[in-house]
């Protein structure tokens, strides 16, 4: 499948694509920061750099977006292009190893999807907070 943008038009496009502090996770540090949960973004100091971290409880958040980790990636996988289907099983396989590697260590780990923060996102925000919590 080709793409339907011009080289230019899909390179401005992807470099408006944020890895880091991403609507999603401003919700949910403005949500703990209002509950008056302490934590860290994007902790460096461990495998994945977790969105949210929590140091002293070995807690770590991993909030994603669907299309980028392979959210239903079965599903959808016959409709991407050869370079996209390579980069998704890609980004998958390194978050497995980087969640094995956490466990390895003693961290719990949770992971959100975008698409449930903006669906159900009271829901979600309890249970990030009660995870972080408990």
């Amino acid at each position: 499948m080709t793409d339907v943008f011009s080289r230019e038009k899909r390179s401005e496009i992807m470099s408006r694509i944020r890895s880091k502090n991403t609507v999603p996770e401003k919700t949910v540090f403005s949500y703990l920061r209002k509950k008056g949960i302490y934590f860290r973004r994007h902790y460096p100091e461990i495998p994945g750099k977790p969105d949210i971290a929590l140091p002293g409880k070995k807690k770590a958040v991993f909030i994603d977006g669907g299309f980028w980790h392979g959210f239903r990636f079965s599903t959808v996988r016959r409709r991407l292009s050869p370079y996209w289907k390579e980069k998704i099983q890609k980004n998958i396989l390194r978050d497995r190893k980087n969640r094995a590697k956490l466990k390895r260590l003693g961290w719990s780990c949770m992971r959100v999807w975008d698409h449930d923060l903006e669906k159900r996102k009271d829901e979600s925000l309890l249970k990030i907070m009660n995870f972080l919590e408990g």
